[in-house]
């Protein structure tokens, strides 16, 4: 073997990471391997703790601290808790809070139906979504999922799960990214632009 059974363990385990190839991989450990002890061993405790000290709010599922019930948002006495936003990971609830634009409350469904890859309502949290609607005066669900065909399949799926529960159910508008040129847009991108049009003010 070329390479030192733990160098080569560590390509192996970085080239499991989504968007990390085996280049990158190879990359990532030989800069660790020529770095300082300290850097190695601090990214070594930082992944230890990750899985020990993090666990997953009771009400919305977004990650928050393993000694908390609660994440911080849920907790906030000044959030306005009847309005929901519907997202896929948490990391969609990093995006929207760096927006400084929404006071409402989160519900993170792990993922997206993907029939193709298995996976059912059974499989994120959508029961989970559908009790807390009927347990909490929630007046209004925005679904927040991405643009994609999983993220609009889930959309419809909750939009006919929600209706029924007389919620007020929305989508986030999508359409041109400020900034940009209408002839780099994609056909998808402005036939939904033009869609979603509006009265201007």
């Amino acid at each position: 073997m070329l390479i030192p059974e733990p160098v080569q363990r560590l390509i192996d385990a970085l080239s499991r990471l989504p968007g990390v190839g085996p280049k990158t991989a190879s990359r990532l450990t030989f800069y660790l391997l020529r770095g300082s002890e300290d850097l190695a061993h601090e990214l070594s405790e930082a992944m230890g703790d990750l899985k020990a000290n993090t666990g997953y709010c009771e009400q919305c599922f977004n990650i928050t601290s393993a000694d908390r019930t609660l994440c911080e948002i849920c907790a906030h006495p000044k959030r306005e808790a009847s309005v929901l936003c519907v997202v896929e990971e948490p990391l969609d609830v990093l995006a929207l809070e760096r927006t400084a634009g929404f006071e409402g409350h989160y519900h993170v469904l792990h993922g997206v139906l993907s029939p193709i890859e298995g996976v059912g309502p059974e499989d994120i949290k959508i029961a989970e979504l559908l009790e807390r609607v009927q347990e909490v005066d929630i007046k209004e669900v925005i679904i927040a999922t991405n643009p994609s065909m999983e993220g609009d399949a889930t959309a419809m799926y909750l939009r006919q799960h929600l209706l029924p529960l007389g919620v007020r159910v929305t989508r986030l508008a999508r359409g041109l990214p400020v900034g940009g040129d209408l002839e780099y847009a994609d056909q998808n991108t402005l036939l939904r632009a033009l869609d979603g049009r509006q009265e201007m003010g």
